[in-house]
């Protein structure tokens, strides 16, 4: 059977209650939750244990996000503490994984440090921009290892996207973050969008281990400028999954050839899309991804 999850930004504005009823009525077998919204549900109140009842008859194939995984100094705790609590709710609701982002996830601050135009004194949180590849490795390969003692603590898994914008955005960044970290429970969201998007290439993709890929996140993107353009989801993310540049049934056909027989979750980023009937894309996408996939 096609294993096919639906990550909740394909509903990108209703709230956890609808997008669980939304991902069964489209008949997607399970469902990639996300924050903010993951956030804002139990931070009006809800208690955690109220998620699995909703949840029945679908599966929680992953949860996420921790964003900017890379930070230092006293960030780090606050890094490490949100791991514990995603990893917390993750235990509740069945979630086998839990997801982290290289930073920073601002891309106009990535826009404003390549022009020049951050300073010193520019209070927004820049992750390892400046630093060189290895130091900027290692600093993500540190934290990664501890975010994986505390999940392994609970018996799940991580898996690491490196955002397109970032400079720890490559497949190579995220194969290197997780021989450097050294724990066995670390893994790969291998997202269409990130990696084409930054030029990775198709036989990077069929020559990954499958045990690592934990994920396929299909999205699909627009054409841009590699050399100068800063990759921002705004823009360059916005279309419908089929309606954009990426060569999706390529890239899935390089991931089935590593053997990959995981789960396949939708991700978009459309803003007329947003404005459109949730079921009516949910169940549109799921469809597409039946064909591509199948």
């Amino acid at each position: 059977m096609t294993k096919l999850s639906m990550n909740v930004t394909t509903t990108f504005y209703g709230n956890v209650v609808n997008d669980i009823a939304v991902a069964k009525a489209a008949g997607y077998g399970g469902i990639e939750l996300q924050s903010p919204k993951l956030y804002r549900y139990l931070d009006a109140g809800y208690a955690v244990e109220t998620l699995p009842p909703l949840l029945e008859g679908l599966e929680v194939t992953g949860i996420g996000a921790v964003l900017d995984l890379e930070r230092q100094g006293d960030a780090r705790a606050d890094f490490l503490a949100e791991v514990e609590r995603m990893a917390d709710i993750a235990v509740v609701v069945g979630a086998p994984i839990l997801q982290l982002c290289t930073g920073p996830v601002d891309w106009e601050v990535v826009k404003d440090f390549r022009a020049g135009r951050l300073s010193a004194d520019d209070l927004r949180y820049r992750g390892t921009l400046g630093l060189s590849e290895s130091d900027a490795l290692d600093a993500a390969a540190t934290n990664v290892r501890e975010a994986a003692d505390i999940v392994a603590d609970r018996g799940l898994d991580l898996y690491l996207e490196p955002l397109a914008w970032s400079n720890l955005s490559r497949h190579r960044h995220s194969l290197e973050i997780i021989e450097r970290a050294g724990r066995d429970n670390v893994g790969i969201a291998l997202d269409t969008w990130h990696y084409w998007t930054t030029g990775d290439t198709l036989e990077e993709v069929a020559a990954t281990p499958k045990e690592l890929i934990k994920a396929a996140h299909i999205s699909d993107g627009l054409g841009l400028d590699r050399e100068r353009d800063v990759p921002d989801q705004s823009v360059h993310r916005n279309v419908m999954i089929g309606g954009g540049a990426i060569p999706l049934q390529e890239w899935i056909d390089a991931i089935k050839s590593t053997g990959y027989d995981g789960w396949w979750v939708s991700e978009m980023f459309s803003d007329k899309a947003n404005e459109h009937d949730f079921l009516e894309v949910a169940t549109t996408i799921r469809g597409l991804l039946h064909i591509l996939v199948s």
